[in-house]
Order: C-alpha cells, then structure tokens, then sequence
C-alpha cells in the first residue's frame, strides 16, 4: 500500500475526524447518564453498565472485519455505510421504550463506530507521509481523546435540564450533517482488492470475544465459579483460539496475527491493553462516586471531567510533535507515570472528600493519557511494512476495544462484588442501611477498583521503561 497522492486530503481529514468525534463522544456520554438510566429503566449498575461494556464489545466485532472491508471496497461507500449505522442506531436509542430497545440501539451504533476509527487511521496514514505520523496522530487524539473527555460534562449539562434521551437526539443532526458531508465531498483513497469473505472467522470471533465478555459481565451477579461465569469464559477463550488458528493457516486472513512477530507493536500492544483497562473502567466509577457517594448533580459531575478534556485538548498535538522529535520511549514514561499518581489519588477517595480534589486527580489523569494513547499507536503502526498497516491497525483497534470493555465489567464486577463483602462483614445485622452506610459500602467498593486500577497503570510503566528500539521487519515477515 503506497501513500495516495490526493489534493482532497483536507477536506478528508476534516469529515473522518468529525465522525470520530462524533462516534468517541458517544462512547462515555452514558457514563454520567447511568445512574438516571438505572431508576428510569429499574436495573442493577452491573446490568447498565452494558451500555458501555456492549457498544464497546460491538465495536471491538467489528474492527477485526475492518482490514478486510478498508481493501475490499471503496473509502467513501464504506464510510457513508458506517455512518449511516450510527444515525440508524442514535434514532433507536434517543426513542427507545426499554432498556433493551436502548442496549440494541447503542449496538447498532457501534457497527458503524467500530468501522469509522480504523478507516480513519488507514486512510490518513495512506495519504499522508511517514515523518508526519506524529503529527497526524495527534490531530486524531483531539478525535479519540478529547471527546471522550467532554462527553460527560456534555451529558451532565443535559441530563439535569432535559432527559437523557436527549443526548441522543442532540447526535443525530450532526451524524446527519457528517453523512452528507461524506456524500457531496469525501473522496475514495487506495486500492481495492477483490478479496472473499470469511464468514466462518465472523463467527468464531464473534462467538469468542462475545463469550469472554459476557462471562467477566456475569461475575457481577453470579459467583465467578458458577457455569455463567467461568464457563462462559472458557467456551470463549477456546472459540477465540480456534479463530486465531483459522486465520493463521490462510494466506488472506481476515486479521492478520503475524503482526505480533513485530517485537515492538506487541509490546505496544500490551501496554495499550493494560492503559485502556484502567481508562474505560476508572471513567466508569467516578460518576457513580460523585452522584452516588458525594451526592453532586450530573451537570457538576461532568464539570469535574471538563478540565482534562481541555487539556487533553490542547495537548493532543503536542504530544504527536513530541513523538516526531524524541520517539515514543520517553514521552510514554513521563505519560504514564502521570496517569499513575492521578490514579492513585482516586484509592484515597472517602465520604468527605472535596469536589475540586476530584476535579484535580482527573485532570492529572488526563494529561498523563494524552501523552501516551497516541505515541503508543503511532510507535505500534510505525514498526510494520506500510502494506500491513490496514491489519496492524485492526489489530491494536480491537484490543483497544476489548480492553476497554473487559477492564470496565472487571472493575464494575469488582466494585460490586467487593461492595457487597463489605456489607456482609460491616452491617450484617442491619436490615435497612441508611444513606450513609449506603454510601460507605459503594465507596470502599470504588476505592478497591481505583487500586487495581493504579496497579495496572504501574504494570503499563514497568513495560514501557523496558522498551527496545524500534525495528521495522521486511513485509515477507508477515506473510505465510
């Protein structure tokens, strides 16, 4: 795959980078908007946290099948398909009647999120050069990072003047706006390679990372030795292994795993792995520890977020121009190290704690992260042949997802099950709990997943420090 030679490229940058906006908002606009949801609906935090842990799943199904559809069609149809899935999924949800109807809207949604992020990645990295990776990336941190982070103070403002539906249905005009976008002004970028479709890897992928995550989702509502639990997990880790063999005994896999011979894009990998465990499911607790424990409104609870969004923000491009000049290695270490001394500040969390030391520790987490989420992708794509970069970013996109979604129903699991253990041994006798016994079970339960969180974050330090030298392989390395 050679870079395309377009006169387009700024009219293509500005549309994916609006519908990975628009796509990266949507996935933490419910996080503030749970708890609201759970009394509307009458549903556990383990079942409502769903709503993220299911679009993140989604869309981690989907980005495996990606690197067959970015050669397989063409950029722009591809493109008006996905975001054509997300307006489709936006209107289900903003007008859903259940929780289900809600779940199954968010879903869809991520069929064509789980689309456009990888597609945005291949496409740039074709039409621009290789000395402006960091660059690049940067600019889409603003996309992935940034809008994550003002999500929730966007959905607290709605949620304590309208209802959450209208978070929803303050998406759809402007998915609505980037199709049509799409349709007049996005144009087609590399070549197409009429390639057969697997549809038996679908379903073994499916099928196993489906399983894996509905196996550590039930851990928060059946004991983790009950068949709902490990069993479902073990059927999924066979069902996945059996997928990874498949692909490895074709010569045009689906996904391609011989990406990983590449010593430096598997360390990235892992790290990116351990990051976005304790990112996904750190942003989860924190509304439910400010709503729930400290008893602020949605809106304030937004508001604690918004300072780090703006960092993250204004930082973004920085940290791509940072990685051009001095690599991944030391950027990542000064990145992670901050996002570990925010994180440990949430383990010190109790009943009286103060708004602005949250708002504090959040800010400090967010600027940690945007110094490493896009060196670690840029360092990652930058090891592998440019012919395989479509694979390599299918790959590191779905173990994004998939960590995003398993470290949120681990610690939301943890968080319950850890909470109720406290209960039994602290207010056995008590048969109604009052708020702030209430509050005290939740939060020891929260702090609990702030210091496996915090671990996690130290693991990522540890193996970045251990870091090795960039090393490109030939493209016959990771071809069978």
């Amino acid at each position: 795959m050679e870079h395309s030679k377009t006169k387009h490229t700024g009219s293509i940058l500005a549309i994916l980078l609006m519908g990975t906006f628009i796509c990266n908002i949507n996935q933490t606009l419910l996080n503030v908007a749970l708890p609201k949801i759970m009394l509307d609906f009458n549903i556990t935090a383990s079942q409502g946290q769903w709503l993220s842990t299911g679009y993140m799943l989604v869309s981690g199904l989907m980005i495996p099948i990606t690197a067959f559809l970015i050669e397989r069609f063409k950029t722009r149809p591809l493109y008006i398909f996905s975001i054509t899935m997300f307006l489709l999924g936006s209107v289900i949800s903003g007008f859903a009647p259940s929780f289900f109807l809600l779940l199954m809207g968010r879903m869809v949604q991520a069929i064509g999120a789980g689309i456009i992020m990888p597609l945005m990645t291949v496409t740039l990295m074709n039409i621009y050069p290789a000395h402006k990776i960091g660059s690049i990336m940067g600019l889409i941190g603003i996309a992935m990072n940034f809008a994550p982070g003002v999500g929730p103070t966007f959905a607290g403002w709605v949620i304590q003047n309208y209802n959450w539906r209208f978070l929803f249905y303050t998406l759809i005009p402007f998915t609505l706006i980037n199709l049509l976008m799409a349709i007049f002004f996005l144009k087609n970028v590399g070549k197409q390679k009429m390639l057969k479709f697997n549809i038996s890897g679908v379903i073994l992928s499916s099928v196993g990372l489906g399983c894996l995550l509905l196996g550590f989702s039930n851990a928060g509502d059946h004991p983790w030795l009950s068949f709902s639990v490990i069993g479902v997990i073990l059927i999924g880790t066979i069902v996945t292994g059996l997928f990874i063999r498949q692909q490895l005994s074709q010569t045009e896999p689906m996904l391609n795993f011989l990406v990983f011979k590449s010593p430096t894009f598997t360390m990235m990998t892992v790290i990116n792995f351990f990051i976005i465990m304790a990112l996904y499911g750190g942003m989860l607790l924190l509304p439910l520890f400010l709503q729930n424990v400290r008893g602020v409104s949605p809106f304030t609870s937004g508001i604690i977020m918004l300072p780090g969004a703006c960092f993250m923000a204004i930082l973004s491009p920085f940290s791509g121009r940072l990685f051009d000049k001095y690599g991944a290695k030391p950027v990542a270490i000064v990145g992670i190290s901050i996002l570990v001394i925010g994180t440990f500040m949430f383990t010190l969390l109790n009943t009286e704690t103060s708004v602005a030391f949250a708002a504090v520790a959040q800010t400090i987490r967010s600027i940690g992260l945007v110094l490493i989420m896009m060196p670690l992708q840029a360092e990652a794509l930058k090891s592998l042949p440019i012919a395989i970069v479509a694979h390599g970013t299918a790959m590191f996109q779905t173990t994004r997802q998939i960590a995003g979604s398993i470290g949120t129903s681990v610690l939301i699991t943890l968080m319950s099950v850890t909470s109720a253990t406290f209960q039994k041994h602290h207010f056995s006798e008590v048969i109604t709990l009052t708020a702030h016994q209430q509050q005290e079970v939740l939060l020891f339960g929260i702090r609990t997943s702030y210091i496996v969180t915090t671990i996690l974050c130290t693991i990522a330090l540890i193996m970045t420090i251990r870091l090795k030298p960039v090393k490109q392989l030939p493209a016959e390395t990771f071809q069978k």
